[in-house]
């Protein structure tokens, strides 16, 4: 596979989703009342504001917000399955092509799980977030983002916007003009 010119390795990791799936399928239920969920790990941590900043109003705070964490999906190398034909997995939806991403081997099993296919073996690339926006999204035919922890609680979309994708394939430009 090229990317303009440079070459793409092939996969360099192939792991049995399966296994995760079953280990967590045979812890079963737990006795008792459910574990609280584990508070979010690094790096999709958004820090506290300093004490000396002045408050924001709701629509400031939340730019903030996903402004940090778009910065350290950026910094990120998430791992990104690929379909049958080793092109990276992609799902359409209302007109966007969302490149799937997830954050852990657990996650990406609890999602094979959800498809029904934890028995089969899932072939996946560890991709910097920064290459996914900017270098794989600019590849897709027509408005493409990321989808991160797809068919989570904690799932995160980065829409083809500017700021989140290039200029040159944002679709809000045209809005703006």
């Amino acid at each position: 596979m090229s990317d303009n010119g440079e070459h793409i390795p092939s996969p360099v990791r192939r792991t049995r989703l399966a296994d995760l799936a079953e280990a967590a399928d045979q812890r079963g239920p737990s006795s008792g009342p459910p574990a609280p969920p584990a508070p979010p790990t690094p790096p999709y941590v958004v820090p506290a504001p300093a004490v000396d900043e002045p408050p924001l109003d709701e629509s400031a705070a939340a730019r903030r917000r996903f402004a940090i964490l778009l910065g350290e999906f950026r910094r990120t190398a998430v791992l990104v399955p690929l379909d049958d034909h080793g092109s990276l997995w992609t799902a359409d939806q209302d007109g966007v092509r969302w490149i799937c991403a997830f954050s852990d081997e657990e996650t990406l099993a609890a999602f094979a799980r959800e498809q029904g296919s934890a028995g089969r073996e899932w072939t996946y690339q560890r991709v910097l977030g920064a290459r996914l926006l900017d270098v794989m999204v600019p590849m897709l035919p027509g408005p493409g983002g990321v989808a991160l922890d797809a068919g989570t609680p904690d799932g995160m979309l980065f829409p083809p916007v500017r700021g989140v994708v290039p200029d040159a394939v944002a679709v809000d430009l045209e809005a703006s003009r």
